[in-house]
């Protein structure tokens, strides 16, 4: 049995992911409201974040190559990553506040200089297919091990189209924002080639600027 599948992101008026400014502060508030016990975050989408965001990444410390004792209503953050593109980085997740532990999806291609680098570390780390992470098989997998019943899909493009083109979304949630982007749109849903049928379950204002949509897809 699968766990229900959210993807929430900020988005413009006309659909771009990017070239404004998210309120992230209300783009976290809403996302809390579904209480997840995984967020399943794209290794693009992290790797941009440490890297675009306050000093990059800190140096490692001993205390990083040991699980953390954390509160365990805190989500765990699960991360595709066949490429082992979060080498040297995992640190820098594993400390945030909000985030209970990195659990690693690979397959059978990805460099075996990254799963020595996940062993050293204590992370969790799964082979989910032989090219690629079959993600259907990762969301079996996290009901399974580790008790999740609800992921929350925080990613860009690549992974929330992957997901959506699988049928494996049950609903999409979209905070939008009072701009539109134009000629440089990053379409959200630019990537799915069919169409996805569904059905609106809110559509709330959220002081005189925001807008906060959730749909279930139905098909």
């Amino acid at each position: 049995m699968n766990p229900k599948v959210i993807v929430h992101n900020s988005i413009s008026l006309d659909g771009s992911l990017t070239g404004f400014e998210v309120n992230m502060g209300l783009h976290y508030k809403l996302a809390a409201t579904y209480r997840p016990q995984a967020h399943l975050i794209g290794s693009n989408t992290l790797k941009m974040g440490v890297e675009s965001f306050g000093n990059g990444v800190p140096p490692e410390e001993k205390g990083d190559f040991s699980r953390p004792e954390k509160d365990h209503s805190l989500p765990y953050w699960v991360v595709p990553d066949s490429g082992g593109k979060l080498l040297g980085m995992l640190h820098a997740f594993r400390r945030f506040e909000f985030c209970r532990d990195v659990v690693v999806l690979v397959s059978g291609v990805t460099p075996k200089e990254y799963l020595r680098y996940l062993n050293e570390r204590t992370y969790d780390y799964h082979v989910v297919g032989s090219e690629h992470v079959d993600l259907g098989k990762s969301l079996t997998l996290l009901t399974r091990d580790y008790e999740v019943h609800t992921v929350l899909v925080d990613a860009g493009r690549i992974l929330s189209n992957l997901l959506l083109k699988q049928g494996l979304v049950d609903e999409i949630s979209l905070l939008v924002h009072p701009v539109i982007i134009g000629g440089m749109s990053y379409g959200i849903f630019s990537d799915v080639d069919e169409l996805k049928n569904l059905e609106l379950l809110k559509s709330e204002r959220l002081s005189e600027r925001y807008t906060w949509l959730v749909y279930r897809v139905t098909g």
